[in-house]
């Protein structure tokens, strides 16, 4: 018997009282102490005696923010002043400045990484294709004193690839494994995969990474997972977002090529996500030597359509430039994309390269369910994917959108009941398509309807497998030395952390 959560609602709603804790330091002598408040709306603390000390208002900074309950929910309208377009717009005004008091070396340069989400979002409000907001957006920035815009699908091959090398890794180090233990059934059964086996390519990092192996590119879900799950953090893929690999093409690669120092590129990424603002804050993507970020940056959809209104810009009438270099398209230059979900794709491509590299079995095509067994879960954002030999599963994939089925998940984890050898998890119901940054439907559209609408425009642009991105894979061995180098684990991979919670006053904690 097994219990399943249900009936579970993802949002929170946003308030105005922030949840972290404040220390307060309390003693005997100052218990009888009150608290003042002048004309200019200081505090001060006022003693018997009548001494006045000024008091330090508390500081809340956006890495705060991950230790925040409100970053783990697809709540949409929480807002983080320090990554909105207003920086934008100041980087642009400092450069403006910078030009026209002849001081070029303050001028930075600044680069734009669109999600391919927030294409399909606002070609769906404003009734146009991909391509023509691809080609509308350059011109808008471009316009606004933007020099390079690029398309993170671009930089999602690379999260592609990596994410099924780093799997690979992992199953052959589970095969072995296996077949130790049963050398007579091999690796062709089907198997549940226990908590305390460890997995990947027989490095020491890799030794200490399990089976199943959990997307990544969601940082929602890593939020959760670094503060309420440390123990299934070996589980995750440490293959960087999209978002964060455009970083370092940009902040690494491109600046290279300009001839310029990573932190005179100011970087701004377009996500469908505000988690994305949190991840692009993470500590592990600051550069310490050059005290820069590798996104600088993120704003919204729907900031960007705020940017917008600001400039009295018509997107429908608008003139188009060409596209940029790392925008991922063909000779004709039209847009291209991964197939599979429009939360990446990571399932579809992963199976079928493993299906291929590991069992030499080609033609799975899971998008047309080519080779594979699908089936449905209890609610529609949970789907398992198994491939079988002879009637016996070998692979078992599934898809786990929204808390509901990833606190399901986590819970067959722990208790060493998961079938599956890949789960891409994604916090927010339906996907990346129903960020919470993305775009909103008028009054009269049903919700469910408008990401059904949104999701085709997405998957009605043409795909090309990451295998085929002659850019990409040339840049594997121009600038990352080749696939398997130390440069390529680097720049391509990172690392999670748990999150020790300590609530000072947890009276004080408003929810």
């Amino acid at each position: 018997m097994s219990v399943i959560l249900k009936d579970l609602n993802d949002y929170i709603a946003p308030s105005q009282a922030c949840i972290k804790p404040v220390e307060v330091n309390k003693t005997s002598d100052n218990k009888n102490n009150v608290i003042k408040i002048d004309d200019s709306g200081g505090y001060y603390e006022v003693s018997l005696d009548g001494i006045e000390t000024k008091l330090q208002t508390a500081q809340i900074t956006l890495d705060d923010c991950l230790a925040c309950s409100g970053c783990i929910t697809s709540a949409e309208s929480v807002l983080i002043t320090m990554q909105s377009q207003e920086e934008l717009y100041n980087v642009l005004k400092l450069n403006k400045e910078a030009i026209d008091g002849n001081k070029l070396d303050e001028k930075k340069t600044v680069v734009i990484s669109i999600a391919p989400q927030s294409i399909a979002s606002i070609a769906a409000k404003y009734d146009l294709t991909p391509l023509q907001v691809a080609k509308r957006l350059t011109y808008f920035f471009k316009s606004l004193g933007v020099h390079y815009v690029f398309d993170t699908s671009f930089s999602r091959d690379f999260s592609l690839l990596e994410s099924a090398r780093e799997f690979v890794e992992r199953f052959r180090f589970y095969q072995e494994k296996q077949q130790k233990k049963d050398p007579v059934n091999n690796n062709v059964k089907s198997t549940r995969i226990k908590r305390n086996g460890t997995s990947g390519g027989g490095d020491e990092a890799m030794s200490e990474a399990k089976l199943p192996m959990l997307a990544s590119a969601c940082p929602g879900w890593i939020c959760y997972a670094e503060k309420t799950h440390g123990f299934i953090l070996p589980y995750v893929s440490q293959t960087k977002s999209p978002q964060q690999i455009m970083g370092s093409v940009v902040k690494d690669y491109l600046a290279n090529k300009l001839g310029i120092k990573p932190n005179n590129i100011y970087h701004v990424g377009v996500m469908m996500c505000y988690d994305k603002k949190l991840e692009a804050s993470r500590p592990d993507f600051f550069s310490e030597e050059y005290q820069t970020r590798d996104v600088d940056c993120v704003i919204t959809t729907g900031e960007v359509v705020k940017m917008f209104e600001e400039s009295d810009y018509d997107i429908k009438t608008s003139e188009e430039s060409s596209l940029d270099n790392f925008t991922k398209t063909s000779q004709e230059e039209e847009l291209l994309r991964s197939s599979g979900s429009a939360s990446g794709g990571y399932l579809e491509f992963i199976l079928e390269y493993t299906a291929r590299e590991i069992f030499n079995i080609t033609g799975v095509d899971v998008d047309k369910e080519q080779g594979v067994i699908v089936k449905a879960g209890r609610n529609k954002d949970f789907k398992e994917i198994t491939l079988e030999i002879d009637g016996k599963p070998v692979l078992k994939f599934a898809s786990a959108y929204g808390f509901r089925n990833i606190q399901n998940l986590v819970r067959k984890i722990k208790s060493n009941n998961s079938p599956y050898h890949y789960v891409e998890v994604m916090a927010c119901p339906s996907g990346c398509i129903n960020g919470g940054g993305q775009l909103k439907p008028d009054e009269k559209i049903p919700i469910k309807d408008w990401i059904l609408h949104v999701n085709d425009i997405y998957r009605n642009v043409n795909s090309l497998s990451p295998e085929k991105n002659d850019v990409v894979l040339n840049l594997y061995s121009e600038w990352l030395d080749g696939i398997e180098s130390e440069k390529s684990k680097k720049l391509l991979r990172t690392q999670y952390h748990a999150v020790e919670t300590t609530l000072v006053n947890p009276l004080a904690v408003k929810w």
